[in-house]
């Protein structure tokens, strides 16, 4: 089994096109094909199901495809660690994060580490914190910072906290709780939410601390970011639970501290790195995190 035929892939199996992905590695089609077809006949199973349109994963494919990820970023680290050696830190950074964390300025971050490292690609993905814990556990992001939900380690994955805030629920200035000083889950049981969609970290903490109450809750306006929860809410469409730093975001609305859920309402920051070998360059980044240069 070749480097290169891993590579190949790979790349297939995320564009899901041989043209594509073709076109991406800058090879042949026929050159990619022949690569997938030796790599099946090693392998003794189909990977890939074809059609006219696009190409899907097999159940073999499917169990390959993390294995082969893995084998591809330790051997990219393995480059990178002998480069550093020589005094000269180059490769990818990959890094992931969730929308407006609190605790980390991830652009004044990656701006820092670009002077530092100019000769180091970064590559930025941002999602939710449930699919950047999988993104870093499966070795395609080199270290995430995301809300953690789970205090417990993996054999794939270390947590390091690094901030912790309080939720707090957000009102239109008419609501009828605005002149509250405070509310629980109770008071809200009958209110109609805007909030994030289920992956994301503030969404995971809400949906815990209610449940724990015993509340039943209804997200009726799911959304993807955080400015049109923002208008949402600013429209009286229905009010949100949000970490307390998003209050700053819309001086029009009320913000209400959120009582009655213990530590259940509280959110964490942390960085995500894998549990086993880091790359270099997020060596680097780690460390000019801690060293507070950014």
């Amino acid at each position: 089994m070749e480097l290169r035929h891993l590579q190949h892939f790979v790349a297939v199996a995320e564009d899901q096109h041989f043209t594509r992905a073709a076109e991406r590695l800058m090879v042949s089609q026929s050159g990619l094909s022949a690569s997938i077809r030796a790599l099946e006949r090693e392998l003794q199973t189909p990977l890939f199901v074809r059609t006219t349109r696009r190409v899907t994963l097999t159940p073999a494919g499917r169990a390959l495809l993390g294995e082969a990820e893995r084998i591809l970023t330790q051997v990219r680290s393995a480059h990178e660690a002998v480069a550093a050696v020589q005094g000269v830190l180059r490769g990818m950074l990959a890094m992931g994060t969730e929308q407006c964390i609190a605790g980390v300025d991830a652009a004044r971050l990656l701006a820092a580490f670009r002077r530092q490292h100019p000769d180091v690609e970064i590559c930025l993905r941002q999602a939710g914190s449930g699919a950047l814990a999988e993104e870093v556990a499966a070795g395609r992001l080199d270290l995430a910072f995301a809300v953690r939900t789970d205090h417990a380690d993996s054999d794939q994955l270390r947590s390091v906290p690094l901030a912790d805030e309080p939720m707090t629920v957000l009102c239109h200035a008419s609501h009828r709780l605005a002149s509250a000083d405070a509310v629980t889950p109770e008071d809200l049981g009958r209110e109609v939410f805007v909030d994030f969609h289920p992956d994301w970290g503030p969404r995971r903490i809400t949906d815990a601390a209610f449940a724990a109450a015993g509340v039943r809750r209804t997200v009726a306006l799911e959304v993807n970011d955080v400015h049109t929860l923002l208008d949402l809410v600013d429209e009286n469409l229905g009010i949100a639970v949000v970490p307390r730093h998003f209050r700053h975001k819309r001086a029009s609305l009320t913000a209400l501290p959120l009582k009655g859920t213990d530590e259940r309402a509280y959110k964490t920051v942390a960085l995500l790195p894998p549990a086993q070998a880091t790359s270099p360059a997020a060596r680097a980044l780690m460390a000019l995190l801690e060293s507070g240069s950014a």
